[in-house]
């Protein structure tokens, strides 16, 4: 359970700003090292994006939507069992746009014969393909864009296109025109076994990871904004945080390395060089969500798990982030997703951009949500018709509302771009004991980006501390 704020020492080796699935995973990778560690996250709940809320009976998750089978060995060798089981295949994955409508368990295997049989791709042509982004690392050369690896694969075949890139521009953000790297790294984690997700949700996951900081010894202590980051003499002294100042010889922030950089540090103690790179750092776009909840005792029936539905002619990364896009993913959660808890709840997802809805006025930004939602109702009655009538609950949430929840710049859901990496990578560097852990650079984003990030902090920061130890 969380602690007092009154009750907090008054110095820890190690601070963490914020939960995330990296912050998380950083404090509980520290403590288990054997360090003293303070989390403070400025919501009530753990978890950043990582979250749920509920309504009427029903349980939203935010962001549990799919992620690659990578996470089952990273949860049982960085978290536990119990998460590491919880983890099941989503194995109906649906693609409906006006170019192809087909379904997939999104392995190699079955993508395999889909571009072979159904798009009459040649099976060396697929190899080579799978063979190139496989191979692929984020230190490699960045020149070539994702439009142009497909244009070098599939010259010319927009419904290629669109089949491998739409899942991965929901999962991260990345457009045709990002490194080519970006798209390959994460694709081909997919590709490995399929997608999967937590069963049991959100909630289940984080009181599961909670126990795990709990019994490492990690202190947690919610409804706590960190205003400032203390530095002296090229080190890290602490923090200030509700009008107190808390000692530690490390800090990790796993608030956005554009926010720890611009809001929580004082400049003067970056060089120049280093405020220019991270003065080039672009955020990557948000997201805007629909949550409906189906009546109690109605029944909807099986039509897959994620959905990635479009209207629009083609494949466009512009089009996903327009305000009425005609683009969107339904996640749909059946009873099996939450065991014991016998309800239906779907979250239709869209990229999108701060800046639409950061200049509305109060009525605009309520008639905008609500078109929003009425568009998302009439797409969802091509599957399921008649889906009105059983609909008990729906609520909208914006980039305004991720900005408002988690202090991300422009609400982003996916981190910066490419060059975030860069500069969260080296801020220790400029800054001793001052580290970073989020989603950076895309191919750090997601769910297993995210912790497998959290890993590679914490080894930085615990090498550090043992340096400083002697």
């Amino acid at each position: 359970m969380p602690v007092p704020f009154a009750q907090l020492g008054d110095a820890y080796d190690v601070i963490v700003i914020g939960s995330g699935l990296g912050g998380l995973t950083s404090a509980n990778r520290l403590a288990y090292c054997g360090h003293k560690v303070l989390l403070l996250e400025y919501h009530h709940k753990l978890g950043g994006l990582a979250t749920w809320f509920k309504r009427r009976g029903h349980i939203f998750d935010v962001s549990l939507h799919g992620f690659p089978y990578g996470m089952v060995k990273t949860c049982k060798k960085y978290w536990n069992k119990a998460i590491m089981d919880s983890i099941v295949q989503l194995k109906k994955i649906v693609f409906d746009n006006p170019q192809f409508s087909l379904a997939t368990t999104f392995d190699k295997q079955d993508f395999t014969s889909i571009l072979h049989k159904k798009f009459h791709i040649p099976q060396a042509t697929i190899e080579k393909f799978f063979g190139t982004v496989t191979a692929m690392n984020f230190y490699d050369d960045q020149s070539m864009t994702t439009r142009e690896l497909f244009e070098q694969f599939f010259p010319g075949r927009t419904d290629v296109h669109r089949l491998l890139m739409e899942p991965i521009t929901y999962a991260n953000g990345s457009t045709l025109d990002d490194p080519a790297i970006t798209y390959g790294i994460v694709f081909s984690n997919f590709m490995n076994r399929g997608v999967f997700t937590f069963e049991g949700g959100t909630d289940k996951l984080i009181g599961l990871m909670s126990d795990e900081l709990e019994k490492n010894g990690v202190t947690i202590c919610t409804r706590s904004k960190v205003d400032r980051i203390i530095v002296e003499k090229g080190r890290v002294r602490g923090v200030e945080v509700n009008g107190r100042t808390i000692e530690a010889k490390a800090v990790v922030s796993n608030s956005g390395i554009t926010n720890t950089i611009d809001n929580l540090t004082d400049k003067r103690a970056f060089s120049e060089v280093f405020l220019e790179k991270a003065a080039a750092i672009r955020v990557n776009n948000s997201s805007c969500q629909v949550y409906i909840g189906i009546k109690e005792q109605e029944y909807i029936p099986d039509i897959g798990d994620l959905l990635f539905t479009s209207t629009a002619p083609d494949f466009d990364s512009q089009e996903l982030l327009d305000l009425r896009t005609r683009s969107k993913t339904f996640s749909l959660y059946y009873p099996k997703t939450r065991p014991g808890h016998n309800r239906y709840t779907i979250v239709a997802s869209m990229n999108s951009r701060f800046e639409d809805w950061s200049h509305l006025n109060v009525e605009q930004y309520q008639q905008e949500k609500d078109s929003m939602i009425s568009r998302t109702i009439i797409d969802l009655d091509r599957y399921l018709p008649g889906i009105q009538t059983q609909i008990d609950w729906v609520e909208a949430a914006t980039p305004r509302t991720f900005n408002h929840y988690t202090l991300h710049t422009c609400g982003t859901s996916f981190g910066t771009k490419f060059e975030g990496l860069d500069v969260s990578r080296s801020i220790f560097k400029e800054v001793g004991g001052l580290f970073h852990v989020g989603s950076v650079g895309i191919i750090m984003s997601g769910w297993l980006g995210a912790i497998n990030y959290g890993v590679i902090v914490s080894n930085d920061v615990d090498g550090y501390l043992r340096t400083l130890n002697g």
